[in-house]
């Protein structure tokens, strides 16, 4: 489990193909507590477990699975990349929840600066749009962002100088690729809500749960 908030940022320092999987190899600064062997990193936002440690950076074995459904299969040698450890059980929680699963990969249709604030507006399937709201929580690239704006066919976050300068999200053009990842409560609620996935909430339901008077 993760929160969203990016730790540090690193560089896709090579990807060697292995059968139908991959060994991404990631360039990074060095962090205060070394890393693990078997431990989970977030990676743009993908959850992968540190196969091997090395003096400027560790290494990740890569599903094809994951190379397929998420961006990290095109990324360029020298790509910048989010990196978050794992949520330990006495951390704060200052973004959200985040599994590291990533639900789909999203296009950039719009980076603009407005004040000091950046603005991105991501096109993305149907199927994911039907899991934001505004003001809802989304991870972008791995990165906890708030939902501003939702169409039929894209959603905007808006992001603070803080967080475009120490992410690789400034990074970002029209057309770029984006990792994203809904909010796992909204999941449930749709989960509950859809009738062809077994569920509907209706007042009686949120009565009963203690959520309605």
């Amino acid at each position: 489990m993760f929160t969203g908030l990016i730790q540090k940022t690193g560089k896709l320092a090579g990807m060697k193909r292995r059968g139908e999987g991959a060994r991404l190899e990631v360039a990074h600064s060095q962090w205060k507590a070394p890393l693990s062997l078997g431990e989970s990193v977030a990676v743009q936002g993908v959850c992968l477990t540190v196969a091997s440690v090395r003096a400027g950076g560790c290494e990740f074995d890569v599903l094809r699975e994951t190379l397929d459904r998420t961006s990290l299969g095109g990324k360029a040698h020298g790509a910048p990349l989010n990196l978050e450890r794992a949520l330990r059980a006495s951390d704060r929680i200052g973004g959200h929840f985040v599994t590291g699963h990533v639900d789909g990969v999203g296009t950039v249709s719009k980076v603009k600066q407005e004040s000091q604030d950046w603005v991105l507006e991501i096109q993305c399937s149907d199927e994911l749009l039907m899991s934001l709201c505004i003001k809802g929580s989304v991870a972008c690239d791995g990165v906890s962002l708030t939902v501003v704006t939702v169409t039929d066919r894209s959603f905007g976050v808006r992001l603070i100088p803080f967080t475009w300068e120490n992410t690789s999200l400034q990074f970002l053009a029209q057309g770029s690729p984006v990792n994203i990842e809904t909010d796992i409560l909204e999941k449930y609620v749709r989960n509950r809500r859809d009738p062809e996935r077994g569920g509907t909430v209706t007042i009686e339901t949120l009565r009963n749960a203690g959520f309605a008077l």
